[in-house]
């Protein structure tokens, strides 16, 4: 069954990823454009998975056949520029053949609506029970070499005008001035021809790493985490770089090595931004996170007497409440994040392009930035921890957390309890949550507390409770 999750439908190649249910998809959004009155028109472009290529054909065929006009992006593209593109272009709908960060074997489908956003639920419901309802038969797809000859599917290569609407928002002067040298890890995905073109524009010096097509990502999760950065750490110690740079598979997520070689989570990166646009820039405006994400953002937003506001995770969520709040900054723990003016959805070239303008225009190394907000908010840590499930283990523990609502003796009083997008507790120095993946069958425990030491202790009493085994993870 096609199933759309926090961040678009993905499925097992050749399993759940099939050219059927591919054009499935592409049909029942097809027929809802045309219910809608909207325009019948939509862009699509794809990443460097396996098939991608021929799914955003396949796509493409099945959509062309309801009548709609299709801009093909010819090129892989990140995901960020196509959500751009249906922004710029103003249509109505846009597609991404990606599973961004997921194993290899994966691959997948984001829709994305007007103005580049992502599809809200209530949208891809519709569309996957319709989908699903869906008979072979009922498919009308055109051949693709068919479209391109009469006009229904056209190709476009919108990749300029996403790179210049960058360098307009980024002091590339500052960054010229300083001329700072960046290692860049693309992790085999679609963020290097964009990134280069923006930090050489900058006169940055840059080396590169893992910037071949491999559908394979490396043999490693394409996600930039902790556990995947090994490498990028060695090349900034021994490139003795200014920064470290990656982007996950489909370039929407950032993943950052300090000067020391250190591993910036992404809470930490969004908090460095905030802070940076409020405080140096002189910027206004709320923050936006989901539950999953650092409240120490919460602290900087109140000192500069701004809100921050918290959402259920998917960055549709986020979205909306930045368009809402007419936020500043919206972002998530696992390396996305927005900012006003750009599009609504994530971006890790434009997020990589305003950390490395920071360090230009503050002239601090980002160890001193980091501390920086530390000395003056207070050190909070976040441990993320995630187990794959069985059927039958997210069964038991849906009814033991959330059925039956029991949970451990925490080792701190807690403050609340909400159970709005999984359950997270409050602590009066933290809070933990767990919650089932919406991209993936595992569960995620993550934690905050004033040190890591804490943050894996809330943890590892959530995981004892459930049976699940445990290993502290560090920063380094």
């Amino acid at each position: 069954m096609i199933q759309f999750g926090t961040g678009g439908w993905r499925a097992v190649i050749g399993d759940g990823f099939t050219r059927e249910n591919i054009q499935r998809v592409a049909a029942a959004l097809g027929r809802r454009m045309a219910r809608e009155g909207a325009q019948m028109e939509l862009c699509i472009g794809y990443d460097r998975r396996f098939l991608s290529r021929e799914a955003a054909i396949w796509f493409s065929e099945a959509v062309a056949g309801e009548g709609v006009k299709v801009d093909f992006i010819n090129l892989s593209a990140p995901t960020p520029q196509i959500m751009f593109t249906v922004k710029s272009r103003g249509l109505p709908y846009g597609a991404a053949i990606t599973a961004s960060h997921n194993p290899a074997l994966y691959n997948g489908i984001k829709l994305f609506t007007l103005g580049g956003r992502d599809a809200v639920k209530e949208i891809t419901d519709e569309i996957e029970a319709e989908a699903n309802a869906m008979a072979a038969s009922d498919i009308r797809p055109i051949a693709f070499e068919e479209g391109l000859k009469d006009g229904r599917i056209a190709f476009i290569d919108p990749r300029d005008s996403y790179l210049d609407s960058i360098l307009e928002r980024v002091d590339t002067a500052a960054i010229r001035r300083r001329r700072p040298r960046i290692v860049l890890d693309p992790m085999y995905g679609v963020s290097l021809t964009g990134l280069l073109t923006i930090l050489y524009s900058a006169r940055c010096d840059v080396d590169v790493i893992h910037d071949t097509h491999d559908a394979f990502f490396g043999r490693r999760l394409p996600a930039p985490t902790l556990d995947t950065l090994a490498d990028l750490q060695r090349q900034v110690i021994d490139h003795n770089a200014d920064l470290g740079i990656a982007t996950d598979g489909d370039a929407d997520r950032l993943g950052v090595i300090d000067e020391k070689g250190r591993y910036v989570s992404a809470n930490e990166v969004l908090v460095l931004l905030y802070y940076y646009l409020l405080k140096y820039k002189g910027w206004k405006g709320a923050a936006v996170r989901n539950v999953a994400t650092t409240h120490l953002l919460d602290r900087v937003a109140a000192k500069f007497g701004e809100k921050c506001v918290e959402v259920p995770v998917g960055f549709k969520y986020v979205s909306q409440a930045m368009q809402e709040n007419d936020a500043l900054i919206g972002g998530e723990s696992s390396g996305g994040l927005t900012v006003r003016g750009h599009i609504f959805g994530k971006d890790g070239l434009y997020a990589a392009s305003l950390l490395v303008e920071m360090l230009c225009v503050t002239g601090k190394p980002l160890s001193a930035m980091i501390q920086e907000i530390f000395d003056e908010f207070g050190e909070a840590h976040v441990a993320e921890h995630d187990w794959p499930l069985t059927e039958a283990g997210r069964d038991g523990i849906r009814r033991v957390v959330f059925d039956e609502r029991r949970l451990p003796d925490f080792p701190r009083s807690v403050d609340r309890i909400s159970w709005e997008d999984g359950c997270k507790v409050y602590f009066h120095d933290g809070w933990l949550i767990v919650r089932f993946s919406g991209t993936e069958p595992r569960l995620r425990i993550f934690a905050e507390a004033p040190t890591i030491a804490g943050a894996n202790a809330l943890v590892e009493t959530m995981a004892a409770f459930l049976g699940l085994p445990f290993e502290p993870k560090g920063q380094n």
